[in-house]
């Protein structure tokens, strides 16, 4: 995770949805809208968000649990026992790129 996806996460969640476009016009934003587009790809791919189409992503359950620190997001899984409300914890989640990358 950057501090961007923090940032991007955050705004989503007050918002109740975003695109690269706008976000990369806020001012807590400081990075061009290629880079945001991108990170909104990687966040989607790491179940924090869930794109709905045209550009346009929503947090989902692990997102806000990303952000109040319930959720682990590089290995995709709930902290402390923590789940879902289908119940999966991500525990058995394949290793692969990170978050990161």
């Amino acid at each position: 995770m950057t501090i961007w996806d923090d940032r991007i996460l955050e705004i989503i969640r007050e918002e109740e949805s975003g695109t690269s476009t706008e976000l990369a016009k806020r001012d807590e934003i400081h990075i061009a809208q290629s880079t945001v587009s991108r990170r909104l790809q990687k966040l989607g791919e790491h179940d924090l968000l869930r794109p709905l189409g045209n550009g346009v992503y929503v947090l989902t359950d692990e997102g806000e649990a990303y952000l109040e620190e319930k959720y682990d997001a590089e290995r995709e899984r709930y902290i402390n026992g923590g789940g879902s409300s289908d119940g999966e914890n991500g525990a058995d989640a394949a290793d692969g790129p990170g978050i990161n990358s």
